[in-house]
Formats: structure tokens, C-alpha cells, sequence
């Protein structure tokens, strides 16, 4: 007998909803979303959150099988996204609050980010390089690459920008033998917070110990063009007291490059460029208000 089966007899449903990879069961005892074990201990990862007096994540009903979970099943009330992204980073900045803690790390571990970006930027300033002189050597453009050549030196501007803070911000740090470390979900997305009577972050099999600037960086490259994430970061930054290094390191991610992708198909060869370049000018409007007209400037 498998797990479902013996959930099942134990449980006894009177309706099982499919959730993707979970399941959700109605039963006399109340609903349950059984989901399939990970490699995380997510009993022992909850029990640590409550240790430092975290809540927001449902209960854990039932984890003595070997390849389910079952979870308390929370209910979701649907409101306007924008203040649902709100009310989650108040939960994603006392996650990180909570659980954070300064870590020793090995003499060449800011080396090792400041080359890892610096070699990102290389590659995406000769990326675009090449598609510019592929496109100039056109005698028509397609409207996507029109689109294209017509924002390079925005573009362009933007990795010079990435270049010197992230030059500003290894001289600052490059010295540190410590680095602020906490919980971090890992798996951020609108859809993974639940508001309804307890607010809750679900799917947590991702969770790690690392920078919380990450959590931040992750969503906005899932959710940028979803919501309005000035609104967002002002609300985290004022709970989650980044340093300053932390901050400028963050800034940075937010402003990397992005690839550019052309189809063979015109028309989502222009969606895609499209939505690229409005990751481009909404990152620049975001960052901005955290600059001196010098910096925006150069």
C-alpha cells in the first residue's frame, strides 16, 4: 500500500483535488495538501523557525512517511496583488531578521562574487557587441531587432553603470572576513504566500542558509514586471536593516544584464526583447531614488 492509499484509508476523503505535484484531501478532520518529500527536513527546518519565534508557514500535520508531507491546508484570500507582494516581504524581512547571524567566510570568498559578476558583465558586453554588428550588417532590420539597436546604448550604459559600483563595492569589502547570513526561502513567488486566516510561505524544499539579499534578488527577477516594486523594496529595506555593503551588492544584482533572445518567429522575437528592455527601465527607475544625480549620471 502507498502513501495515498494509506492517507486515504486513514483520512477518509470525500473529495482529493490535484495541485500540481500535491494533492489536496476534504475530509471529516478538515483539509490537508499532502506533497511529496524533498531533500530538505522540513520538520527540523520548522521547528528551528519557531525556535526563533518565526510562524509563517503552515503546520506540519503528519511527516513520519518516507515520501510524503502532509500540511494543514491554508486558505487563500484573493486581493490585489500589489498589496499582497506588501504584506509578503513584511513576512520575507522577519524571516530574515529572526534568523540572521554573521558568518566567518575564507579570505577570497568577495573575490570570488566580484569576478563571478565582473565575468557576467564581459560576457553580456560582448553579447550585445555581436548582435549589434549582426544587425548593422543587415540592409533591413526586423522590428525586433529595430527595437534592439534602437536601446543599445541604454544598454551599454547599463553595464558600465553595473562595472563602476561593482568596483566601488569590492573596495569596500574586499578586506571582510564576515558576511551576514540568515534563513532564506529560496523560492519566492506571489503564489507561494498564502493570506488567508494566518499568513503562511509554502514550498520551502529550496530553503537554505545564504545572503537574505538573495530572496530579494530572486523575486524581483520572477515578479518585476508583475508588480510595483518600489513599493516592495522601500517596505523590506525599512524592516530587514541592510548594511550598506549589502544594500550596493543588491543594487548591483538588481541591475545586471539580462539575455536577450531573439525567435524565429517575429512576433515573440518582439515579445521577449520587449520584456527585456522593461526589465531594463523598470530596474532604472527602482535604483535610481538611491543614487546622487552624479551617480546617474555616469
Amino acid at each position: 500500500m502507498n502513501s495515498l492509499e494509506l492517507i486515504n484509508k486513514l483520512y477518509k476523503p470525500y473529495r482529493i483535488t490535484k495541485l500540481g505535484s500535491s494533492t489536496l484531501i476534504d475530509s471529516m478532520e478538515g483539509k490537508f495538501v499532502v506533497k511529496p518529500k524533498g531533500q530538505k527536513d522540513v520538520k527540523e527546518l520548522f521547528d528551528y523557525l519557531k525556535h526563533r519565534d518565526f510562524i509563517y508557514f503552515p503546520n506540519l500535520v503528519d511527516d513520519s512517511r518516507s515520501d510524503v508531507n502532509i500540511y494543514e491546508y491554508v486558505e487563500d484570500v484573493h486581493y490585489p496583488v500589489d498589496q499582497k507582494s506588501i504584506d509578503m516581504i513584511k513576512v520575507v524581512a522577519a524571516l530574515h531578521a529572526k534568523t540572521s547571524y554573521n558568518k566567518e567566510v575564507r579570505e577570497d570568498k568577495y573575490k570570488e562574487i566580484y569576478d563571478n559578476l565582473k565575468e557576467n558583465l564581459e560576457y553580456y558586453k560582448g553579447n550585445y557587441d555581436n548582435i549589434v554588428s549582426r544587425i548593422e550588417g543587415k540592409i533591413f532590420m526586423s522590428p525586433s531587432e529595430y527595437l534592439f539597436i534602437r536601446n543599445s546604448s541604454k544598454l551599454k550604459n547599463q553595464i558600465g553603470f553595473c562595472e563602476t559600483k561593482l568596483d566601488d563595492w569590492y573596495d569596500k569589502v574586499k578586506d571582510k572576513r564576515e558576511t551576514r547570513v540568515s534563513v532564506i526561502h529560496n523560492n519566492l513567488r506571489l503564489e507561494h504566500f498564502l493570506k488567508g486566516s494566518k499568513d503562511a510561505l509554502i514550498s520551502w524544499d529550496k530553503s537554505t542558509i545564504d545572503s537574505p539579499i538573495l530572496d530579494i534578488y530572486n523575486l524581483y527577477q520572477r515578479e518585476a514586471l508583475n508588480i510595483e516594486f518600489g513599493s516592495v523594496l522601500r517596505e523590506y529595506l525599512r524592516h530587514a536593516n541592510l548594511d550598506e555593503s549589502e544594500e550596493e551588492l543588491l543594487f548591483i544584482l538588481l541591475c545586471m544584464p539580462r539575455e536577450m533572445k531573439f525567435d524565429e518567429k517575429e512576433f515573440q522575437s518582439c515579445h521577449e526583447i520587449g520584456k527585456s528592455l522593461d526589465y531594463v527601465f523598470k530596474t532604472e527607475w527602482l535604483v535610481r531614488p538611491y543614487y546622487s544625480v552624479d551617480d546617474e549620471e555616469q
